[in-house]
């Protein structure tokens, strides 16, 4: 009971730490799975707005770091990411801005069932890094060295896997390191220090996916919400306290997208013929609940996620591209661009990366289309799910072993 009386005494300190749900980064900071503000926006300004043919200038390119779909973090000078071994561990890579190794470390074993490689791109926080694998292990190491620091395995919170294991990115808010090992506690909030349980989640049941939570203040109340094998679930960010979930995509094969949020309204999109979903919050006396805006099959995205500009969403559509406005979800245009894919917006540009053959593209964007300007292409093998990132004026692409690291600063 000691973990859960902590809980209560650090719950009541957290108020004003987690009011503003997401903290200003550093320049040239990309600390966490979709960056800064957690919404797949590049801060970045005075980058290309056209490539030339071939694509922006190579700076460097690694290999040997494992088969992996992580992406990349990048904080402190440093470069992270993970990649499983052939000797089935999963390792953590720290480089330097130039590519060089600083130093790697084993974070237990790799994931060995379908589709093999490492999964969760690592959280990097007050000079301490954070990963949670595909196995169930969630481990705390500083950012600096690699030392160990503390580690718990998803199992002791009574969680379990789904089909293509744990694919979750740690969530840092304030003093708290969140994850989502499914069950009975479905959320779950550590210490980020001690790796103590400050809070678990009650009252919702259901296996994890392959999404990570989502942090966000609605009328001064601090949320999260997570996509899960039961559908959504939002949770008060102090307490976990549950405030409203919806069964959507309940069952489905695999939910893999981030939950997304704006203006008032949560989005989640899934693959597998299932669509998205629009929820309208609304506050209740104390509590903050939700009713259904609208659902629509006209944006079913499997892994590439989207992202809200402006009071619309521009994301992944089965094979190719499609803008649906965030308020009403009607459909402005859909373009193939690079086909099925991954996004990361950056100086009001897409930068999107293609699920096969190592295909990245540049694209101008508004209500009223999408326009490539320009492409390239990486080496790899097999289906790409690592999703760009843009920060420091570069532009880094992870496919299969490989690590791609372009200059895309306008000159």
């Amino acid at each position: 009971m000691r973990s859960m009386r902590l809980g209560s005494c650090v719950a009541m300190g957290l108020v004003l730490t987690l009011g503003t749900m997401v903290c200003a980064a550093a320049e040239g900071e990309w600390a966490s799975w979709q960056g800064p503000t957690l919404d797949a926006k590049s801060p970045d300004k005075g980058l290309l707005k056209e490539w030339p043919e071939g694509g922006p200038k190579l700076l460097w390119k690694l290999d040997g770091i494992g088969k992996g779909f992580s992406t990349v973090a990048v904080s402190g000078g440093i470069i992270y990411t993970t990649g499983d071994t052939d000797d089935k561990k999963l390792m953590i890579f720290a480089f330097d801005m130039d590519g060089k190794p600083l130093w790697k470390v084993e974070h237990g074993a790799a994931w060995t069932g379908d589709h093999p490689g490492s999964r969760a791109t690592p959280t990097i926080s007050e000079g301490k890094m954070y990963l949670f694998s595909g196995v169930g292990l969630i481990g705390c190491y500083d950012a600096k060295t690699g030392e160990k620091k503390w580690t718990h395995q998803a199992k002791e919170f009574g969680g379990s896997w789904h089909g293509w294991g744990y694919a979750e990115s740690v969530l840092i808010q304030g003093k708290l390191a969140l994850v989502t090992p499914g069950g009975q506690n479905c959320i779950v909030a550590l210490d980020k220090d001690t790796g103590q349980t400050v809070w678990m989640s009650k009252g919702f049941t259901a296996p994890p996916n392959y999404g990570s939570i989502m942090p966000f203040t609605f009328e001064g109340v601090p949320l999260l919400v997570a996509g899960t094998g039961g559908g959504l679930v939002c949770v008060d960010a102090r307490t976990g306290e549950v405030q409203w979930s919806n069964s959507f995509c309940k069952g489905n094969v695999a939910n893999c997208p981030t939950p997304a949020y704006a203006d008032g309204y949560v989005f989640w999109s899934n693959g597998y013929g299932k669509g998205a979903i629009c929820m309208k919050l609304k506050k209740v006396g104390n509590k903050v609940d939700a009713d259904v805006a609208w659902t629509t099959k006209d944006m079913v995205c499997h892994h590439g996620g989207y992202i809200i500009d402006n009071g619309y969403i521009y994301g992944n559509h089965n094979a190719g591209w499609t803008c649906l406005e965030l308020k009403t979800g009607q459909k402005k245009w859909s373009e193939k661009g690079v086909g099925k894919g991954s996004v990361t917006y950056a100086d009001g540009m897409l930068y999107l990366f293609g699920e096969n053959g190592g295909q990245a593209g540049l694209a101008a964007f508004t209500p009223e289309g999408m326009q490539m300007k320009g492409q390239l292409k990486v080496a790899g093998e097999g289906p790409s799910w690592a999703h760009p990132v843009v920060i420091g004026g570069r532009l880094y692409l992870r496919y299969d072993t490989n690590l791609y690291c372009f200059d895309v600063k306008a000159k």
